[in-house]
C-alpha cells in the first residue's frame, strides 16, 4: 500500500489564472496546483513550440565548437562516442548524421554493455586509435572519463566531453567539457538529457544565424526519443523537443523510425509521450540491454527501407526476450520471497541470484521498488564478482546510501532515485547489512506516496473535460499524468474482459455511473467485492474507435474507502521494525499484539472464507477496522508457525490457506508472542 495525498489547491489563485489566461477551469486548477504561476512559466509550459536559449550559456561550448570547428576544417577524422541507452543512441545518430552532412569524416562508437560497461575505456580508446580518429566527442557520458581521456591524450587523441551527468569532482583533461551540472556553469536550465545536449552543440556549430526552427523539423524526432528515454523532466526546453518530436515522428521521413513504428503498432495512431516511452523506447533500450546497441544507430541512420524492416523487426524480438527474460528474474525472486519473507522486510531490499541478466536487473528492481514501496537493489552474480542496479523512492537519496558502503564496493555511481554498483560476490551479504544500517541511521524511511491532483466528482467526467487536459500535454518526468480521486464509489459490477486478464468495473455515486478499466488483474486476484465503497485513482484519457470518441477512465490503484493507509503503513513499519530486532517503545508493541479475542476473530473469519488470497493490508478493511495492521501480522504469524494456516506470499499473490488441527491449540506458545511479551516486558 501507497501513502495516498491529495495535492494542495488554492481555489482563489486558481480562477485568477483562468481569468488571466481565458483557460478551462481544470487547466488553471492544475497550473496552480503544480506550481506554474507567473506570466513566464505559464506561457513556456502552454505555448512554447519553438524558444531554446543560446547554447553559449553553457560552459565550454565556445572551445567545444572551436575544437570541432577546427577538425571539420582540417578533415580530421571525428568518432563520435555515445552509450548503449535510447538517450546515447539517439545523441549519437543526431550528432553523428549532423558533422555527416556537413562533410565531416565521422565514425560512432557505442561500448557493449556487457563487455565493456557504460562510458569510455581504454581498450576502446585503442581501437579508435587503430582507425586513425584524432577527436573524440562524447554524448550522454565522458564527464566521469578522468584516466580514459588523458590515455588518449597520451596517444594524439584529444576530446570533447558534452554529457548530463553529475560531475564527481575532478573534471577530465579534455579541450572542452561541456556539461551543465559543472558548478561553474552558468546555464539556466540543468535538466537536459544526453540528446538535448548534442542538440545544443549542434545550435553552436551552426554559429550566429542559427536557424532552430529548422534544426528542430530535422531532428526533433531523434530529440523526443532521446528525451522522452531518458525520462528527464519535461520542462522547459525538454518540452519543445517532446511537442515537436511527437509530430516529426508522426510524420517521420526516416526509415528506421517508420519500421520501428510499424512493427511497434504505433503507425498512424496519435502518439503521446506515453506511448513512445512504453513503446518506442524499450525496443531501442532492449538492443542496449542484450549487448548490440550499434543496431539502434544504424536503424535511426539508415536510409534502406528493407535494412530498416530487417532491423526493427529484430529489434523487437530482442524487446520480447527482454521481456521474458524479467518475466523469468521475478519469478525467481517470487520464489525466494516466499521462502524467505524476511528479505523484504530490511528497509533497502537487496536481493541477488546467479546469471541474471545484467541488462534488465535495473527494471527488475524498478518492479520490487513499486511492490514494496521501499528502494531495491538487485544484485547479479557471475562467479566471484557482481554487478548491481537500484531503484528509490521520493525522499531517500540511494546514492547517499550506496556511497556509505562504498569501502565494500568496487565501483558506484549514480543519482537519489537509481544507482548502478560493482561488488565481490562474497561481500553481499556485507554489503546488505551495511546498507540497512546506514538507512537505520537515517531514521524513518519515507512512504512511497501516490500523488493524486485532486478529487473529481464522477459527474464533472465528460468528453470536454477530459479533451481539455490536452493542454498539458505532452506528460512525463516533471510533468506527470495527472491523477485524479474518485471517493466513496460504491461498486456495481465487475466484468472480466480479454479473457480475465483486465476487469471492467462499474461504480456508481449519486446516481452517477463510472465505468474504468482496471489492469493486469483477474476477477479471483481482485480482493472486492460487489457492493464495497471504494477509493480509486484513475487517469482520464480518450479512446477512439471506429470514428467514435469516447471517456476512458483508468485505475492506477484502488482501496478501501474505510481504509487509512497512514495507519496501516506505521503499522507495518512497527511489525517490520520488531521481526528485525529494531528498538521500540511498549506503546509500539502492544499496537501489535494480539490478544485472544483478536485471534479468534481473525481466525472466524479465515475459517468462514474457507482461506483469503488476497493481499494481507486489505484484511485490515475486511475485519472492519478492528485490528491494526501489525497485530493482524502477528496472529497470522503465530498462527503460521503453529499449524493452524499456511501462509505463501509472493510479489504479487498471497494465499492463506487453512490446516486441519485436532485438539486445543496454545497461542501464547508460539515463538513471536513469546518474544512479543518479553519486549514489552
Amino acid at each position: 500500500m501507497k501513502l495516498w495525498t491529495v495535492a494542495p489547491f488554492d481555489k482563489n489563485e486558481a480562477k485568477a489564472i483562468q481569468e488571466q489566461y481565458q483557460l478551462p477551469g481544470i487547466i488553471a486548477m492544475l497550473l496552480q496546483i503544480r506550481n506554474i504561476k507567473t506570466r513566464g512559466e505559464i506561457e513556456d509550459f502552454l505555448f512554447n513550440d519553438n524558444q531554446i536559449a543560446s547554447p553559449f550559456e553553457i560552459k565550454d561550448m565556445d572551445k567545444a565548437c572551436e575544437r570541432v570547428r577546427t577538425a571539420l576544417e582540417n578533415g580530421e577524422f571525428i568518432c563520435v562516442y555515445g552509450d548503449y541507452d535510447a538517450d546515447g543512441v539517439t545523441s549519437t545518430a543526431l550528432l553523428y548524421s549532423y558533422l555527416e552532412a556537413v562533410g565531416a569524416r565521422v565514425m560512432y562508437y557505442i561500448p557493449s554493455r556487457e563487455t565493456e560497461g557504460y562510458g569510455m575505456n581504454k581498450q576502446a580508446v585503442d581501437i579508435l586509435h587503430q582507425k586513425g580518429v584524432n577527436l573524440i566527442v562524447t554524448v550522454d557520458n565522458g564527464v566521469a572519463a578522468i584516466d580514459e581521456i588523458s590515455y588518449a591524450k597520451s596517444l594524439g587523441i584529444d576530446t570533447v566531453v558534452t554529457d548530463h551527468h553529475m560531475p564527481l569532482g575532478e573534471l577530465p583533461n579534455a579541450c572542452a567539457v561541456v556539461d551543465l551540472h559543472r558548478t561553474d556553469c552558468p546555464s539556466r536550465f540543468k535538466q537536459l538529457s544526453g540528446v538535448g545536449v548534442a542538440f545544443k552543440l549542434i545550435m553552436a556549430l551552426e554559429g550566429e544565424y542559427c536557424d532552430v526552427d529548422s534544426l528542430l523539423d530535422n531532428y526533433a524526432d531523434l530529440l523526443s526519443l532521446g528525451t522522452i528515454g531518458d525520462i528527464v523532466e519535461l520542462k522547459s526546453e525538454n518540452r519543445v523537443f517532446v511537442k515537436r518530436g511527437l509530430h516529426s515522428l508522426m510524420n517521420t521521413d526516416r526509415a528506421g523510425i517508420y519500421a520501428l513504428m510499424r512493427t511497434s503498432g504505433l503507425l498512424g495512431k496519435k502518439l503521446s509521450a506515453g506511448n513512445v516511452s512504453f513503446t518506442l523506447v524499450p525496443r531501442i533500450n532492449a538492443v542496449g540491454r542484450l549487448g548490440l546497441s550499434g543496431k539502434s544507430v544504424d536503424l535511426l541512420l539508415t536510409e534502406d527501407e528493407e535494412a530498416a524492416a530487417e532491423i526493427a523487426t529484430a529489434m523487437s524480438y530482442d524487446n520480447a526476450e527482454r521481456q521474458q527474460i524479467e518475466r523469468d528474474i521475478l519469478l525467481g525472486i517470487d520464489e525466494m520471497v516466499t521462502r524467505n519473507p524476511s528479505l523484504v522486510m530490511d528497509k533497502i531490499i537487496v536481493l541477488d541470484g546467479e546469471g541474471w541478466h545484467q541488462g534488465v536487473v535495473g527494471i527488475v528492481a524498478a518492479r520490487v521498488k513499486e511492490i514494496y514501496g521501499k528502494p531495491a537493489i538487485v544484485i547479479t552474480r557471475d562467479g566471484e564478482f557482481a554487478r548491481a542496479s537500484g531503484r528509490s523512492i521520493e525522499g531517500f537519496a540511494l546514492c547517499d546510501a550506496v556511497a556509505a558502503c562504498s569501502d565494500v564496493l568496487t565501483h558506484y555511481g549514480g543519482h537519489p532515485m537509481a544507482v548502478g554498483l560493482s561488488l565481490r560476490s562474497e561481500n553481499i551479504e556485507l554489503f546488505r547489512k551495511r546498507i540497512n544500517e546506514y538507512a537505520d541511521r537515517m531514521g524513518d524511511m519515507p512512504f512511497d506516496r501516490l500523488k493524486i491532483e485532486c478529487k473529481l466528482n464522477p459527474a464533472s467526467v465528460t468528453l470536454d473535460l477530459v479533451q481539455e487536459l490536452d493542454h498539458l500535454q505532452p506528460y512525463g518526468a516533471g510533468n506527470p499524468t495527472p491523477v485524479f480521486g474518485f471517493y466513496h464509489m460504491t461498486l456495481a459490477n465487475i466484468i472480466p474482459v480479454s479473457n480475465n486478464k483486465h476487469l471492467r468495473l462499474v461504480f456508481s455515486r449519486n446516481n452517477t455511473t463510472l465505468s474504468a478499466m482496471y489492469f493486469f488483474c483477474s476477477a479471483d486476484e481482485f480482493p472486492y467485492e460487489k457492493g464495497e465503497v471504494l477509493d480509486l485513482a484513475a487517469t482520464l484519457e480518450t479512446n477512439e474507435y471506429n470514428g467514435f470518441t469516447s471517456v476512458s477512465v483508468v485505475i492506477k490503484s484502488l482501496k478501501s474507502s474505510a481504509d487509512d493507509p497512514l495507519a496501516i503503513l506505521e503499522s507495518q513499519r512497527i511489525f517490520e521494525t520488531f521481526c528485525r530486532g529494531g528498538s521500540l517503545g511498549a506503546q509500539q508493541l502492544q499496537s501489535i499484539y494480539p490478544d485472544r479475542n483478536d485471534f479468534a476473530l481473525l481466525y472466524r473469519f479465515l475459517r468462514d472464507r474457507q482461506g483469503y488470497y488476497h493481499r494481507v493490508d486489505t484484511l485490515v478493511s475486511r475485519l472492519n477496522n478492528r485490528l491494526s495492521y501489525g497485530k493482524i501480522r502477528v496472529a497470522l504469524e503465530a498462527m503460521n508457525e503453529l499449524g493452524l494456516i499456511q501462509i505463501r506470499e509472493g510479489l504479487k499473490s498471497s494465499q492463506i490457506t487453512l490446516r486441519q488441527v485436532s485438539g486445543k491449540v496454545d497461542l501464547t506458545s508460539a515463538r513471536i508472542i513469546k518474544k512479543l511479551r518479553e519486549a514489552i516486558a
